[in-house]
């Protein structure tokens, strides 16, 4: 993963009134913290903000004041309501020192006829490099029957990294699909009858703020 730069800005003024005028301003508040430092109290431009925190684990290259430091997001607070950042905290990292992260699981191919495939576990902890983080690791899924099931500890991890999630915790299972239950009133003898059916599947996950 690419570093993504950012140049920020020294914050001297704090507080909830402080942090307020900061995001007035399209910016946004934030701490840069780690390796044995005092905390650095800076801004971040709003916009590229945003979007480089659109990717998970994004490696971001703070340049204040003349220095850079490679940093990841640990704590990113937004808005419950607009699509804005109100305060990041950063955490320093080293080139060539390993960090744990969760890492998004993609499950790829095309399992058996009649299966249904579910991603029991969205992400895997993985120990790698802080600057050859994954964007994501694949799970094969491809001619998979029903009644296959892949653990953490069955996934290929690119290489240099090590898994920090349980091996025998479940991230695919793969089942049959499910038979349509009889609608009710669907029975003989009804005379013009009819029937409406459907069925869906939803999944979701949640998010304040303060400064």
């Amino acid at each position: 993963m690419s570093e993504i730069k950012l140049v920020a800005q020294r914050r001297t003024a704090f507080g909830k009134g402080a942090a307020r005028r900061v995001r007035r301003d399209h910016k946004v508040p934030a701490v840069l913290y780690g390796h044995g430092t005092d905390p650095v109290h800076i801004t971040l431009p709003g916009h590229e903000t945003m979007l480089a925190l659109k990717s998970a684990n994004a490696l971001l290259a703070i340049e204040l004041e003349g220095d850079t430091q490679l940093a990841l997001a640990k704590d990113v607070q937004r808005d419950p309501i607009k699509p804005v950042i109100e305060h990041v905290d950063l955490v320093i990292v080293r080139r060539g020192e390993k960090v744990t992260v969760d890492v998004p699981v993609h499950a790829e191919g095309e399992a058996a006829t009649g299966a249904v495939v579910t991603v029991e576990q969205q992400t895997l902890s993985l120990l790698v490099e802080a600057t050859a983080i994954p964007a994501h690791v694949v799970v094969s899924i491809e001619g998979l029957a029903v009644g296959s099931q892949v653990k953490a500890g069955d996934v290929a991890l690119p290489e240099g990294a090590e898994l920090v999630t349980d091996r025998d915790v479940l991230v695919v299972n793969v089942s049959a699909v499910s038979e349509e239950a009889p609608a009710a009133g669907d029975e003989d003898g009804g005379e013009g009858s009819s029937t409406d059916t459907g069925e869906g599947t939803a999944a979701g996950g949640a998010g304040d703020a303060s400064e």
